[in-house]
């Protein structure tokens, strides 16, 4: 079987195509595989590193101001829409592939479009709960939508197309660590642990917040282990904080990191987890059953981080804050209030864990084998 994946711009579109690529080889292992994606975003270095080829495309999106710097963008994105129709067909015809997938970014537009008016036998996966632009047009056009939670349904012409509510992929290594064996490995006792981030780059108002949370409960002396990841915006600052007010970034109960590149170990050992609400991140708090307090993106497409996360609100499987409502204070309340009701805690979690589809996987094959039979057929 040959596949071609479509995929770009940024890791919550690049890490599910990867997965599915995955998923696909470990059922049929002499599948042939060909990514799209645009040349100069993450794709074009992440694909290849997971071993898989890629041929690029040229696309970009239309930008709504009239700032001059906008202006040339949008001049560029019109000449990249000219020829993207004649790339994709290129990237289409010269694979020739059995089936094609598409997982969103800008690179998925006009090549699987490009497979589906060319009769190969499509789907797209949409991993949020507000679906992006991309994939609602391409709903129209493919064979079959998966979907992460079927709420993204409510932004899409449901009755136009097939749909599969299957999940979204997580690590394999995720789910497989005892809690207690995570606290032996980071060289923490079984107190309260609380895991923050805001991703690779960090959030402000993550970091502002859990500036004034660790030194309230580490000069409270309560006991809680606090794993903290200030990512590459508080490089400078959060350090600084932290040594004005004579706390150390690595202590028998703390760990503050830039980047925390053991997320597998640290959600293990979390009670509660303070981040974003990116679909994947939703997922794996599902997958190990987490706690959470939610405090999605405002500066992301659709305001799709608030309707994932108000997915897990309505579970009572997360408190969800907007960042506009964020203070330090609020959220001092809410860790004090979880802290002091573990029994609460064990319910958020018990929640969070019914909403994870432990037969993921399968249910992606389960497209996939229904796109290659439809592919044989055809070809008879």
């Amino acid at each position: 079987m040959k596949v071609l994946m479509a995929c770009g711009g940024t890791g919550g579109h690049i890490n599910p195509a990867l997965a599915i690529a995955d998923i696909i080889k470990s059922k049929y292992p002499g599948t042939e595989f060909l990514f799209a994606g645009t040349p100069d975003s993450m794709e074009s270095r992440l694909v290849p590193q997971a071993g898989y080829r890629i041929e690029t495309i040229r696309v970009a999106g239309f930008q709504r101001s009239f700032a001059p710097k906008d202006i040339v963008r949008n001049v560029k994105a019109a000449a990249y829409l000219a020829s993207s129709g004649r790339r994709a067909k290129e990237i289409v015809s010269g694979f020739n592939p059995d089936i094609a997938i598409g997982t969103g970014g800008y690179a998925s537009g006009p090549v699987i479009r490009k497979a589906a008016r060319m009769g190969i036998p499509t789907a797209i996966h949409e991993q949020n709960a507000y679906p992006g632009v991309t994939n609602r047009l391409l709903s129209r056009e493919v064979d079959c939508v998966m979907l992460t939670v079927k709420e993204a349904l409510n932004f899409m012409e449901k009755d136009k197309f097939e749909y599969s509510v299957t999940g979204l992929p997580v690590r394999g290594s995720i789910a497989g660590i005892s809690r207690s064996e995570a606290h032996r490995r980071l060289g923490m006792d079984d107190a309260f642990t609380i895991l923050s981030f805001g991703g690779s780059l960090g959030a402000g108002c993550i970091n502002e917040t859990m500036t004034e949370t660790i030194k309230w409960h580490v000069k409270k002396g309560l006991r809680i282990n606090h794993i903290h990841g200030y990512g590459g915006m508080g490089r400078e600052s959060f350090p600084q904080a932290m040594k004005t007010a004579g706390i150390p970034l690595k202590s028998d109960r703390l760990r503050i990191t830039e980047y925390i590149n053991d997320m597998d170990i640290c959600l293990a050992a979390a009670d509660l987890v303070i981040c974003r609400s990116g679909a994947s991140t939703l997922a794996e708090l599902e997958a190990v059953g987490r706690a959470s307090v939610l405090i999605p993106s405002p500066v992301v497409t659709g305001n799709h981080q608030y309707h994932n996360a108000m997915v897990l609100g309505k579970a009572d499987a997360a408190v969800v804050i907007e960042q506009k409502d964020v203070t330090a204070d609020k959220l001092i309340t809410i860790i004090e209030k979880l802290y002091n009701d573990p029994d609460r805690v064990e319910i958020m979690a018990h929640n969070a864990r019914g909403l994870h589809l432990n037969d993921t996987n399968q249910r992606i094959l389960d497209v996939i084998e229904t796109l290659r039979k439809k592919s044989v057929r055809s070809k008879k």
